[in-house]
């Protein structure tokens, strides 16, 4: 029996060949004006297949390189053009500037890199997004459907998952190419039809191509389908390349509007990354106003001539190189150009993105869970890992404090640790839901099991909170309604007693969010301490029993609860802390409700 899959994995094959001969086989009208609703079905499927193609390179590109990218991300030096280097290189292999960006925003949050390290790799990554241009602007077209063949042939029949993934990446390269030709068929008969070559005309004014441009990248959220329009346009003729090269300057306007709307509701690093992709851009086009001719001048010389061929065949054969070159010159040169300014700009989006004020701050949300990144699993792990570790250090916040106002506070300060669990809780929520997005990919056997480790680390700590939050708060209040004192000595015993677990708990948030062993194997060994601080304590509880003051017993009461409560958070983070250990997946496991895989 044939599966959903197989049949939809045919449709991506099958149905662009069909929409092409669909394109070219309809004849023209007979009094010989263009047929509008021919050409909008072929502009409109074509810019599909093209957008439906980038993202299925994106994705192919982004399973099989995807960790080799953080990887050399998170390795940055504090060398300015290192960084632009790599921010071009991540950018051009995964052909992905959003995700480069949102993997930058989350090392400035981690401490990892500062906001002005992070400038120069937000630069480069403008110069990976030219490879786009480069690749579409190659004569190739007629190699699409051999492309979609081959990409199709490797996804159906090879049961390797690397080798299926580069069958999605030439199929949707294949497809890229498919949706351009398709454009090219549908625009056609336009090189008779004199408005739309008036409206074309209109185009060498720069201040109206960059607003086009702005106005329809902004509108279909990519500026690499509005340079590979542009191209088509050039490649039939239709614009100069002074026209083509400020269509592509409102390309890089547009999508600034992408990288703002991707900000809302973000962190504060989030909207200070947006904020200088939009101001190196807009800059780099204020720059470049005044010399379009210089740098068509420019690109001509640089790109192969077209011998032979006169008018708007010349032009059709000549322009899409150029234009493909002036993207890349306008941006490399732009780095090079604004790259010794990157602290200034950083200071400059710092004082236009201030922080938020205190009191905004105290609504809690994720700060690392980032949607973008769920298209590659490894990146989103390590995202989940990170919000992971805030969460672990609420937890120990409440920890930390809960000791001195159980055992002397008043109800104000065990209201407040009780307030604290509020934010555990709708951390664990936040983290548990985007686990369970990541659950529903495609997963590896290694990060299916990080993620149930993940998963189980997190409810781990959301139980810690509990246990602070119900039973140690309680007993604080019941200490205070019952006029309970604890002796000194008693205090000492359960401030040893607390301090271990404290120091077991560090342990184990720094293994599971790190993938320390070391310190895995510390809160493990930790054990017989615990065991023998227990004893001790029990055996000075003992002696206490007898001791000749007022509500002995209501005090041993409660000091022995709240030993045992100290006792069940060391059982979590040990529980915690085998999940570190490679090979190990702690008991209980079997008992998760999320879907793993898919």
């Amino acid at each position: 029996m044939i599966s959903p899959k197989t049949v939809l994995v045919f449709a991506h094959g099958f149905i662009p060949s069909l929409l092409l001969a669909q394109a070219t086989a309809v004849e023209p009208p007979s009094d010989g004006q263009p047929n509008a609703g021919l050409i909008l079905m072929g502009l409109f499927g074509g810019l599909a297949l093209f957008l439906f193609g980038m993202e299925q390179m994106a994705d192919a590109l982004k399973a099989v390189a995807g960790e080799r990218m953080k990887s050399i991300l998170a390795t940055l030096t504090t060398n300015r053009m290192m960084g632009a280097m790599t921010g071009a290189f991540v950018t051009a292999v995964i052909q992905s500037s959003s995700i480069t960006t949102v993997l930058v925003v989350g090392f400035i949050s981690a401490g990892l890199l500062s906001l002005s390290q992070s400038v120069a790799v937000i630069m480069g990554a403008n110069i990976g997004t030219t490879i786009t241009a480069q690749i579409v602007a190659f004569k190739v077209t007629k190699f699409a459907l051999l492309m979609v063949a081959a990409g199709f042939s490797l996804m159906f029949f090879s049961k390797k998952r690397h080798l299926r993934h580069h069958g999605n990446g030439i199929m949707g390269l294949g497809l890229i190419f498919l949706g351009m030709s398709i454009m090219g068929e549908a625009m056609h008969p336009l090189r008779s039809y004199q408005p739309f070559l008036d409206l074309m005309i209109q185009m060498e004014n720069p201040a109206v191509g960059i607003l086009a441009a702005a106005l329809f990248t902004g509108l279909i959220q990519s500026s690499s389908a509005t340079t590979g329009i542009v191209i088509v346009m050039a490649s039939e003729g239709f614009i100069t390349l002074p026209a083509g090269i400020a269509l592509v300057f409102g390309s890089n306007i547009g999508t600034c509007i992408t990288a703002m709307l991707a900000s809302i509701g973000k962190p504060r690093e989030a909207v200070r990354a947006a904020a200088v992709h939009v101001l190196f851009n807009v800059l780099g086009v204020v720059v470049w106003l005044a010399f379009i001719d210089d740098l068509a001048a420019l690109v001509t010389g640089l790109s192969p001539q077209a011998e032979g061929l006169s008018g708007m065949a010349r032009l059709g054969a000549e322009t899409p190189r150029q234009i493909a070159n002036a993207h890349t010159v306008f941006n490399v040169v732009n780095t090079f150009l604004f790259i010794g300014f990157s602290t200034q700009m950083a200071q400059l989006v710092e004082r236009l993105v201030p922080d938020r004020p205190i009191e905004e701050e105290e609504v809690i949300r994720a700060k690392y869970l980032d949607t973008e990144l769920l298209t590659t699993p490894s990146l989103a792990l390590d995202r989940a890992r990170l919000e992971i570790l805030r969460l672990g250090d609420r937890v120990k916040e409440m920890l930390s404090a809960i000791l001195p106002a159980v055992t002397k506070g008043d109800v104000e300060s065990l209201e407040a640790i009780a307030k604290l669990d509020d934010g555990v809780d709708s951390l664990h929520g936040q983290i548990v839901r985007y686990l369970g997005k990541i659950s529903q990919l495609s997963l590896t056997e290694r990060q299916t099991e990080e993620l149930v480790k993940l998963m189980e680390a997190c409810n781990d700590l959301e139980n810690v909170g509990d246990i602070i939050e119900t039973n140690l708060v309680s007993l604080g209040k019941g200490r205070i309604a019952d006029e309970v004192t604890i002796s000194e000595g008693t205090y000492q015993v359960i401030e040893e007693f607390h301090s271990c677990v404290s120091a077991a708990l560090d342990a184990a948030v720094l293994a599971i969010t790190q993938k320390n062993e070391e310190a895995a194997q510390i809160v493990i060994n930790m054990k017989d301490e615990i065991n023998r601080l227990a004893a001790s304590a029990a055996s000075h509880q003992t002696r206490r029993l007898v001791a000749s003051e007022p509500k002995r017993l209501a005090a041993y009461t409660m000091e022995t609860d709240l030993l045992e409560n100290l006792k069940r958070i060391y059982y979590f983070t040990k529980r915690m802390a085998r999940a570190a250990v490679p090979g190990r997946i702690m008991r209980g496991v079997e008992d998760q409700t999320i879907k793993v895989g898919s």
